[in-house]
């Protein structure tokens, strides 16, 4: 298993899947659940319309997966991240869930690749070294429960300077990256 920090757009990675950071009706917004909609075409917010129409919406910590239509990345796996309120709503219980259920879906899938976002330190102000450290926490906890998984690439992708340092500084931290 390789776990890859990157800086940049995670709409240009060739992937199996990349992981958008969605919100309950999956039908897009800003920050990267709005660049992967647009990267991915229409064909995408028509997926997406078919799995509300059956599930209503998609919970705060669910993930659900689609075709990638029009990006590199064969699938896309939408989770939606919790809003930050201060901690007491089991906010970072609900963001480890969004990365385990997404890891699981890939898994289930039988991909070999995953990237995920910064999930939830956008719009929905989930701080952003909480943030790190949970999904850092949650994806090794992953990775050593699912010995013989598929996965054998985990990419996290950091839009800002801010986010990257962060991950770089936790992944080092915890043995787990090295420039």
């Amino acid at each position: 298993m390789k776990i890859h920090l990157q800086q940049g757009d995670i709409t240009k990675l060739k992937v199996d899947a990349l992981v958008n950071a969605a919100n309950n009706t999956l039908l897009g917004g800003g920050g990267v659940d709005g660049a992967i909609h647009q990267a991915a075409g229409p064909e995408l917010l028509s997926a997406c319309k078919e799995i509300i129409d059956k599930i209503g919406s998609c919970a705060t910590g669910e993930a659900v997966i689609t075709k990638g239509f029009q990006l590199d990345a064969r699938y896309v796996i939408h989770t939606v991240g919790p809003i930050w309120h201060g901690g007491d709503k089991r906010e970072p219980n609900l963001l480890a869930s969004c990365y385990w259920k997404s890891l699981e879906l890939a898994a289930y899938k039988e991909l070999s690749s995953i990237a995920f976002p910064n999930i939830s330190t956008g719009i929905y102000q989930f701080p952003k070294e909480l943030a790190a450290e949970v999904s850092i926490d949650t994806v090794s906890e992953w990775i050593k429960a699912e010995p013989d998984t598929s996965l054998k690439e985990i990419y996290f992708i950091c839009y800002d300077e801010e986010n990257f340092q962060i991950y770089e500084e936790k992944l080092k931290e915890r043995h787990l990256y090295d420039l």
